[in-house]
């Protein structure tokens, strides 16, 4: 079973050289991927520096070789899936093949009222996002699209130059709901991903997921189980309670650490087995420190060798 290893990486705070760089260094050390986030701010920090997703992976792909880009998720609502398409499959000319198409329903309500875009009851969004992907597959897929439904609406639409990679980029869904978010995930996910704080619930979330692929007659096989995955390793034990402490400063207040990764290398590599054993193959790391360079190599010389 290959095993596959990508950065999580929110771009709140970062300059464009400084997430580059990072970029780069991870394309170096053997990463698979790199997914910054689909916000204007971060919660809780309005007022810090945050790069805009699309135009940050466009500007990283002529810099990079073979590290896939993408988003921990697109919010289906900013963007007209049928623009989205378009801008997908330019991207993939531009990147030679490696984008990701990451996409979700959204869900920061302040967000939304911020910038002025409604903020539909969670059902709508989702049923918004099923839609959306049905049009931007056929725009992928199609000499000329056309479709008319609740919310979007294509005729004759054209999507030339087709993509890179086909049939079309793979698609990545997050999101954990087991009776509405994952039957869209089972219908159109090449890659459904796991926020971390749905991973104490995997085993349900993959046998709901199973359900819903048996009911349209889909192989749950076809979909390939990535974790939006927190990690906190030190070089022992002293390093590593340095770093939990930082940790917790850092992300503590924006994100749930109860559920990281954390440990010696060795600590590590025995809790992501167990998440391997439970059927995840793609692991997006955070970590405590923000990617810090030193830990992108310890991770890469320590736990990822001892996991492929």
């Amino acid at each position: 079973m290959s095993v596959k290893f990508g950065l999580f990486y929110p771009q709140v705070g970062q300059t464009f050289d400084a997430f580059r760089e990072r970029t780069q260094l991870a394309e170096k050390l053997g990463y698979d991927s790199v997914f910054c986030v689909d916000h204007m701010w971060q919660r809780g920090m309005p007022e810090v520096d945050h790069l805009e997703s699309w135009t940050l992976l466009s500007a990283l792909a002529p810099v990079t070789e073979r590290i896939r880009l993408g988003a921990l998720v697109l919010c289906n609502s900013y963007r007209n899936p049928a623009l989205l398409a378009k801008m997908a499959s330019t991207l993939d000319h531009v990147s030679g093949g490696r984008v990701v198409l990451g996409i979700g329903a959204g869900w920061m309500d302040e967000e939304y009222r911020g910038y002025g875009y409604p903020f539909p009851p969670t059902l709508e969004r989702i049923e918004q996002l099923d839609e959306a992907l049905e049009v931007i597959k056929r725009l992928f897929t199609e000499k000329s699209a056309d479709f008319q439904g609740k919310y979007y609406t294509l005729d004759k639409a054209y999507n030339r130059p087709a993509a890179v990679q086909k049939p079309y980029p793979p698609i990545l869904i997050g999101g954990g709901g087991e009776k509405y978010m994952l039957k869209v995930v089972a219908r159109h996910a090449d890659i459904w991903n796991v926020p971390n704080n749905h991973s104490e619930h995997l085993e349900r979330r993959i046998a709901a997921l199973h359900k819903h692929c048996e009911s349209i007659g889909r192989d749950p096989a076809e979909i390939e189980v990535s974790e939006q995955s927190f990690i906190v390793v030190g070089e022992d034990q002293a390093d590593f309670e340095k770093k939990w402490e930082m940790a917790k400063m850092l992300l503590g207040s924006a994100f749930n650490l109860d559920v990281a990764f954390r440990g010696t290398p060795d600590q590590v590599v025995e809790q992501i087995q167990k998440r391997v054993q439970q059927g995840v193959t793609f692991f997006t790391f955070l970590s405590g420190d923000f990617h810090a360079p030193e830990t992108l190599e310890l991770i890469a010389e320590k736990v990822i060798p001892a996991l492929r």
